[in-house]
């Protein structure tokens, strides 16, 4: 059976009648029924990793078809998915119970939801009101679920614009309004300029004669030029749409695949014949029509489009040192069984153990405060606040506001090149034709050469002269390429000065480095004036039009790295075949030289793009012969492309040099430092593009991606097992190489030695990878997540991104030239690719450095209480009574602690500026020593002490006034936390001093109010001050001569800096 692929060239003549209808009269995709619906169902409500687990092994993969497809008659016995976009992670029905799983699934709100059931026991209560539990547990859901709720309406109202989107249809009756969700396969769809094309298409019809249309695929594959369509001949050439729409046509479509350059199909009509259909016939879905009208035939449709099957599904992102924090939590949930076991153990097992070891298990719960999650999550709040308001980096959005501390552990940087390296602005920098070069400020020196040659005329100049070279290297310029001029006004070409017929002129061309050079050759006075499918028309430097006749052109490919075109001048008859290319093809084509090694050399170290350009003058009779075997490769079914390439090469020998010519693609601003002060961070920067070998080597250069110091090792190009292994041993065996591999070649390498692949890759200085896909960019991200366990970034600016983006732990967006796709898919949205530096190096070192501090102090403050609490029951026969009742347990984590606490999110250990001039501070940050079992185990020692320290010197300095106990201890215990909240903080800020003093004042305040639990006349005595002052001193003092020890013999980096 046929499968579709592309390199089998599928034609419905091929395959036998039996297998045909056989073919087609499968279902789009096989499934199982009834049991995959319910495991369907049972993904969307368990969706934790052993169950996504079991899922992704087990689950029954979509299979694709090739389709046969009739004009605007669709076929009712075959299913297609709805056209549709669903970008939402809840409906009505799954919020509340997905909400709830997934805030239930971690162990830390588990753990809560338990101890607040147990306090509807009366059994079991033995901490005050049932509210004092329940409610800070509700607050925490009720926000997350209201933080969701927005953001999924918000991505509903999105889907629901384009989705809604409305179209014309052309059907046998006339022409239909339909939306986009409704469009079907088989539906002849009519685009308008500026439209979004809803679904993947075969171009039938266009509003030029040419039946040709440019489009925008910016949101597809990164690339802001436009690429020109082409219709098909037999529908382009109907009278009216209607006849188009009652044609008895069919088209053969190959099965649905993520490949965007290539498609394989045929278009068969029973009066005209059989035509192929290539990547030049098709429009893909989320491109847009940039210039006139064009009608399509929808061939494929919703998660089955280009754009769908390169998209992958988002995820919830939860931030490492979140699951750290998860971690730590489960810890000490250990340690709070084992002192409830050795309390009973002590107490014995008599009488209604149960309900004690439950009860002791509620009395201990405080060790792991539910006010962590709060805190945790309005810091989180806090820094993204920070970076939107940040006037340093302006436009920044966040748009998730949970993980902004993983901005301060990024160890793998991965970025798009087009629009985020570079402003994809290309600019003409040298011309170089042997013996003389110019460069872009040389342009009226060429001019008066060419219009020398012109006004004297081309054969009084002999062939060496330097004016009829370079008349001979603008010309080749100014004709090979793929380069369309627009205008603003329209008109038809005639003598008279271009700027008084047309306007201003636009050139679209698929390669931004034609346009720059045929932008140069028309500054120069040689200008392209209009191109057709068949003719190319140009202005002298006298103003005098030149007609020619494209006879044949072969396109740039990736693998022949070299495009061509064949001319016939009109007025002279003459015909030229004109080349170009890169330098390591060309210089085995053309005649032998002496300058052009050198000189390609020379400008791929000033960072230029190098292209060499030659020509071959043709006979009449040559060319027909070459012709007659080209277009009989052209009708060949198997081996087309080789075929075609055999006859071409037979041409392309002893071709005349003309020029060397050098463009800049025109970096961001910045984009140097910025990528150098990632590096000094210990970040590894990776380019991941879909654009040219030599072009991505070009800005990896120039860009300084690559360092000059560093050789750059391209793996060839490998087909197999064999070939793939030894590449990679060839790199292993380099120092301080970086490496550059395209798409297909790390696709070999995947399927072989993915380990090793990877191996080799993360041992690499920087890596670039081009050629590469969609799906391939979300594939080296996952790979390097599973391999590396490092922290990832992926940064871009076009849609396809969007899956990079989403599958890496930190998604950052740029708002650009490419739309906003990508900045909506991205935790992070920036305007500029130099503010990652301020974002990373500042932010996102702050919230980590914050969080970790934050979090471990929630901790000790659960801690201290715990201890206090144990060395009371134990001192008092084991009793499982609070010390602390209602308002003092929960006063305690919120009024009379939480403004110091939470002020920590302010904290700063060095100045911005000091951030950002030494990234050396960043790397320290991305090992992970914040929050490990070391500082755990610190903080719960430093906890013990100090619960200790405060329970018996309560009992030891009011041993004779023990009714007081709770006044003592608890007045103690708020000093000692508002004493320690200015020992940990690194540096002041004037809300931290304002959070200590409204603190003090609210329980001095409370203190009067709350009789019930206070002894307010007795706390004004001078012998409870003194007393309160020496023990809060003893559990505090020692902590602080710790302190100042390790700052004289053991600084840390930043206290140096200071």
């Amino acid at each position: 059976m046929p499968s579709g692929r592309a390199s089998e060239s599928l034609s419905l003549g091929s395959l036998p009648d039996d297998e045909e209808t056989q073919l087609f009269q499968k279902p789009y995709r096989k499934r199982a029924g009834l049991l995959w619906k319910c495991l369907n169902s049972l993904r969307y409500i368990y969706s934790c990793s052993c169950i996504t687990d079991f899922w992704n092994r087990y689950k029954w993969k979509e299979e694709y078809y090739p389709r046969l497809v009739s004009l605007g008659r669709p076929n009712a016995t075959k299913k297609y998915p709805n056209n549709a976009i669903c970008n939402q992670k809840y409906s009505v029905l799954t919020f509340v119970p997905l909400i709830l799983f997934h805030q239930f699934k971690y162990f830390l709100n588990s753990y809560f939801l338990f101890i607040a059931i147990t306090q509807l026991v009366p059994a079991l209560r033995n901490t005050g009101p049932i509210w004092t539990t329940w409610a800070p547990l509700a607050f925490v859901v009720l926000v997350t679920m209201v933080r969701e709720g927005i953001d999924d309406f918000r991505r509903y109202l999105r889907d629901n614009e384009i989705n809604g989107q409305v179209y014309r249809k052309i059907t046998t009756s006339g022409v239909e309004k339909i939306r986009s969700r409704n469009i079907k396969v088989s539906d002849l769809i009519a685009v308008e300029k500026n439209q979004r094309i809803p679904a993947d298409m075969v171009l039938v019809r266009t509003s030029e004669q040419s039946g040709s249309v440019f489009i925008r695929t910016d949101q597809l594959d990164g690339e802001t030029d436009w690429k020109l369509r082409v219709a098909v001949q037999f529908t382009q050439s109907s009278a009216n749409e209607r006849e188009m729409a009652e044609s008895t046509a069919l088209v053969f479509a190959e099965k649905p695949n993520k490949n965007i350059y290539d498609f394989v199909g045929t278009f068969t009509d029973p009066d005209a014949g059989e035509v192929p259909l290539v990547l030049d016939n098709t429009m893909w879905a989320n491109t847009v029509v940039a210039s006139g009208s064009a009608v399509g035939l929808v061939v494929y449709t919703g998660k089955e489009t280009k754009s769908s099957l390169n998209t992958s599904q988002p995820g919830t992102k939860v931030g490492l040192i979140d699951l750290e924090i998860n971690f730590l939590t489960k810890i000490l949930f250990l340690f709070m069984l084992t002192l409830t076991l050795v309390l009973m153990s002590l107490k014995g097992f008599n009488g209604p153990w149960l309900i004690y070891t439950v009860r002791f298990i509620v009395l201990f719960s405080a060790i792991i405060p539910i006010s962590m999650r709060v805190n945790l999550d309005m810091g989180k709040v806090v820094y993204s606040w920070f970076i939107t308001y940040d006037k340093s980096i302006p436009g920044t959005v966040v748009r998730s506001s949970t993980i902004p501390e993983e901005l301060g552990r990024i160890q793998y940087l991965l970025t798009d090149k087009t629009g985020t390296l570079t402003q994809n602005e290309m600019q003409f920098k040298k011309l170089h034709v042997g013996t003389v070069a110019y460069g872009s400020d040389s342009a009226v020196e060429v001019s008066e050469h060419l219009l020398s040659v012109y006004n004297s005329g081309e054969d009084k100049h002999s062939a060496r002269s330097i004016g009829y070279r370079l008349l001979n290297a603008v010309r080749a310029l100014a004709l090979c390429h793929n380069v369309t001029p627009t205008y603003e006004e329209g008109g038809t070409p005639t003598e008279q000065p271009e700027a008084e017929q047309f306007g201003p002129v636009v050139y679209q061309a698929s390669s931004p480095d034609e346009i720059a050079l045929v932008s140069w050759s028309g500054s120069v006075g040689l200008s392209l004036v209009s191109r057709t499918l068949t003719t190319i028309t140009l202005r002298s430097p006298t103003g005098v039009l030149e007609l020619y006749t494209v006879l044949i052109i072969f396109p740039f490919t990736s693998e022949s790295k070299r495009m061509g075109i064949i001319v016939r001048n009109e007025n002279s008859g003459e015909i030229t075949f004109y080349m170009k290319g890169a330098d390591v093809v060309m210089e085995n084509i053309v005649e032998y030289n002496d300058w052009l090694e050198e000189e390609s050399g020379n400008m791929a170290r000033e960072g230029l793009r190098t292209l060499v350009v030659a020509r071959k003058r043709l006979t009449t009779e040559e060319f027909q012969h070459f012709e007659s075997r080209y277009n009989a490769a052209k009708l060949s079914i198997q081996n087309r492309s080789a075929r075609l390439n055999e006859v071409r090469e037979s041409l392309e020998s002893g071709l005349e040099l003309l020029c060397l010519t050098g463009v800049e693609d025109r970096l961001q601003t910045d984009v140097r430092p910025t990528l150098e002060a990632l590096r000094n961070a210990g970040i590894k920067v990776w380019m991941l593009t879909g654009d040219k070998l030599e072009t991505a080597t070009c800005i990896a250069r120039s860009s300084r991606l690559i360092s000059r110091s560093q050789s750059i090792y391209t793996l060839r190009d490998v087909d197999g097992r064999t070939a793939a292994l030894n590449e990679l041993n060839k790199f292993r065996s380099r120092d301080n190489s970086a490496l550059v591999v395209k798409g297909d070649t790390m696709d070999v390498c995947l399927r072989y030695y993915e380990e090793d692949f990877m191996t080799v890759c993360s041992q690499a200085t920087a890596v670039v990878v081009c050629r590469c896909s969609p799906t391939q960019k979300a594939q080296i991200v996952r790979l390097i997540r599973e391999y590396t366990g490092k922290i990832t970034c992926a940064v871009g600016d076009g849609g396809n991104d969007v899956s990079m983006i989403q599958e890496s732990h930190c998604g950052i967006g740029i708002t650009g030239k490419e739309g906003m796709q990508a900045s909506l898919a991205s935790d992070f949205s920036i305007t500029q690719f130099q503010h990652i530096k301020r974002l990373l190096l500042v932010h996102g070192r702050n919230s980590y450095l914050r969080s970790a501090t934050l979090s471990q102090f929630v901790i000790h403050r659960g801690l201290i209480i715990t201890i206090i609490q144990a060395i009371f029951s134990s001192l008092f026969y084991f009793v499982s009574i609070s010390l602390y009742q209602g308002l003092l347990l929960v006063g305690y984590a919120t009024i009379f602690t939480m403004f110091p606490v939470f002020s920590l999110v302010l904290d700063m250990d060095v100045t911005d500026n000091i951030a950002m001039t030494y990234p050396e501070l960043y790397k320290e940050l991305t090992k992970g020593r914040l929050v490990t079992l070391k500082t755990f185990t610190i903080w719960v020692l430093v906890s013990m002490y100090q619960g200790g320290t405060l329970m018996y010197g309560a009992l030891l300095l009011f041993g004779d006034q023990f009714i007081y106990i709770v006044s003592i201890s608890y007045t103690s215990l708020i000093l000692t936390e508002l004493i320690m909240v200015a020992l940990t903080v690194h540096g002041w800020h004037w809300a931290m001093i304002v959070a200590e003093i409204l603190s003090v004042a609210l329980y001095i305040g409370f203190m009067f109010i709350l009789k019930g639990y206070f002894a307010p006349v007795f706390m004004t005595t001078l012998n409870f001050v003194w007393k309160v002052a020496v023990i809060t001193s003893v559990s505090c003092v020692p902590l602080y001569i710790m302190k100042i020890i390790r700052y004289k013999w053991a600084p840390t980096t930043y206290s140096k800096l200071k």
